[in-house]
């Protein structure tokens, strides 16, 4: 297996199952512990793996009460396009994700955490609508997760049809 075969496989293996040791992904892919270690390194080393983390059901936690995704219409600046507006709003605690997307009315999509509805609306008011170069937003507050990372945040319930006899 060459060294790109390597990398794709164990990513893949890690964005399954950020848990799986480098034995585990040895076993799975024949290769060596020792390199799927050694890249394993490598890939952190390089900023590819930037972190793991575990997909949990965040309504637990008080300060991940309200989600809402924040489109931005931006004006994208002579020397530094969308980048530098975006590294800007990337510093907000607030903004959990942040990416620049094509077609639309909108330039950049943020997703942002607060503890209220009020704690979002003080933050696009105050904070996100006051940065210059920033147009238009438009908010959609998250009301209920299905799925995150492919993985199902309540297991399909088993309905048995009734039967019909005639």
């Amino acid at each position: 297996m060459n060294r790109n075969e390597l990398r794709r496989n164990i990513l893949r293996l890690l964005g399954e199952d950020g848990r799986l040791t480098a034995k585990d992904i040895s076993d799975r892919i024949d290769v060596p512990v020792k390199d799927v270690q050694a890249e394993i390194r490598k890939l952190e080393t390089e900023n590819v793996i930037i972190g793991y983390r575990a997909v949990f059901d965040d309504s637990e936690l008080p300060e991940s009460a309200v989600k809402a995704i924040i489109e931005v219409k931006i004006r994208p600046e002579r020397e530094g396009g969308f980048d530098k507006i975006a590294r800007r709003l990337s510093k907000f605690s607030q903004v959990s994700a942040l990416y620049l997307m094509s077609g639309g009315n909108f330039d950049l999509q943020l997703e942002i955490k607060g503890e209220s509805l009020n704690d979002v609306a003080q933050f696009v008011a105050s904070r996100l609508a006051t940065i210059d170069g920033v147009l238009s937003t438009s908010t959609h507050f998250l009301l209920k997760k299905y799925k995150e990372s492919g993985k199902l945040m309540q297991e399909e319930e088993d309905h048995e049809r009734l039967k019909i006899t005639p």
